[in-house]
């Protein structure tokens, strides 16, 4: 039995909890980290894992036995990263995660010149709006931008966005240009100019959780409104949001950075301009209980000078 690795699929079991997530995160055949598991249990004597239809369980022995293994893994790895310090170039690989429209306009324009940097780093990039369990998946590190539900996680905060209500022209023809963010309200009875459509539609953005639209948000002075309007047609990815606002679907609030490019072209118009929303927080995230190599720490710092010339403190 390789221990060491029967110790890491190990780690990797009680952290993902599923023994197939283990095997596909660590490229391991399934069959292989079933037999690792069973050779490791049978060497201690204890059993370390309980399974069951849905999950695999952490026994009371095998917690005790993961606190202490993971800060084995943690110290050799330490301990390889300094017999390894000689190398003038970081190598291995990393594992990120990133929201679509950040991924699509702001990290992935810029891994050219990471690359160049360290070319024997390499970057296993998933690109996705929806939740995740970092420890479960196996992700090193994410970027993620609004609250922070999971406090077990290291947060890096690495910009602040400001928001942008805006729409497309022809959307703006059809229906107006609304002068109050209550225009946007649903009402029961409305009424229109000559020549459009009545009322107003929200491109929305919903909850890959709850899978509802989240609310549009203006403030002014001690002023605030939270819109739940018309949604006629909802997306919940960054990149689709945008494409809609494009088309036309409706009236929207998007990051700056992203409707820029837009707004100077003249394919979309602001909204309401003065009206805002809070900026949002952006974090690079990381979980508290893994050893921070020196590749993560150095992919960090980068993604901090990344997004430096879109913080809009």
């Amino acid at each position: 039995m390789d221990q060491l690795l029967a110790l890491r699929v190990f780690v990797r079991i009680a952290e993902s909890g599923a023994f197939s997530r283990a095997a596909d995160s660590m490229n391991i055949p399934r069959p292989t980290v079933t037999k690792l598991v069973q050779d490791l249990e049978q060497h201690l004597g204890i059993k370390l894992l309980h399974r069951t239809t849905r999950r695999v369980n952490v026994t009371p022995e095998g917690a005790a036995y993961y606190e202490r293994a993971t800060r084995l893994i943690g110290e050799l790895e330490e301990m390889d990263e300094s017999a390894s310090r000689a190398r003038s170039r970081p190598h291995g690989r990393i594992r990120i995660d990133v929201g679509s429209v950040v991924a699509n306009m702001i990290l992935i324009p810029a891994l050219p010149a990471f690359r160049a940097r360290y070319p024997e780093l390499h970057v296993d990039l998933g690109v996705s709006d929806r939740p995740i369990d970092l420890v479960g998946e196996g992700i090193d590190c994410a970027i993620r931008g609004g609250l922070l539900p999971d406090t077990s996680l290291v947060a890096r905060r690495i910009a602040d966005m400001d928001w942008v209500t805006c729409a497309s022209p022809v959307y703006l023809k059809a229906r107006g240009m609304p002068k109050h963010p209550s225009e946007l309200m649903p009402s029961a009875t409305p009424t229109s100019a000559k020549g459009r459509v009545p009322g107003h539609a929200i491109a929305g953005y919903f909850s890959s959780l709850t899978g509802r639209a989240f609310p549009l948000e203006f403030h002014k002075g001690n002023e605030q409104v939270s819109v739940h309007g018309q949604v006629e047609v909802a997306v919940n990815e960054s990149t689709a949001h945008l494409s809609a606002l494009l088309a036309g679907v409706g009236i929207g609030q998007a990051f700056k950075f992203m409707a820029t490019p837009h707004l100077a072209s003249g394919r979309l118009r602001t909204v309401l301009e003065d009206w805002t929303r809070p900026r949002q927080q952006f974090h690079v995230l990381y979980a508290s209980n893994r050893h921070l190599s020196a590749k993560i720490r150095l992919f960090v710092d980068w993604v901090a000078e990344v997004f430096a010339p879109f913080d809009d403190r």
